[in-house]
């Protein structure tokens, strides 16, 4: 892990405020979803990328019925019917 050098407070209602400058290096827009991730007593935070239900790719994530399903296993559902 690297060290931005970057020390922000909690306010009184436990939030934080990602700085500009790190916001725009990772690609993070307003409105964007973040995951929370817990390591002992290191939290970290992630951007939310959709990941398919059956083999937990991120890549090519369609929504069917509202569950994300990757185009591979689409696939593979499709070969099985």
């Amino acid at each position: 892990m690297k060290s931005t050098g970057i020390v922000r407070k909690v306010d009184e209602l436990g939030r934080i405020v990602l700085p500009i400058e790190l916001r725009h290096t990772l690609d993070i827009e307003p409105k964007d979803a973040l995951e929370i991730y817990v390591d002992g007593n290191t939290i970290m935070l992630r951007k939310y990328q959709p990941a398919c239900i059956f083999c937990d790719d991120a890549k090519d994530v369609r929504l069917f019925r509202g569950k994300n399903v990757c185009v591979n296993c689409i696939k593979d559902l499709n070969k099985d019917i």
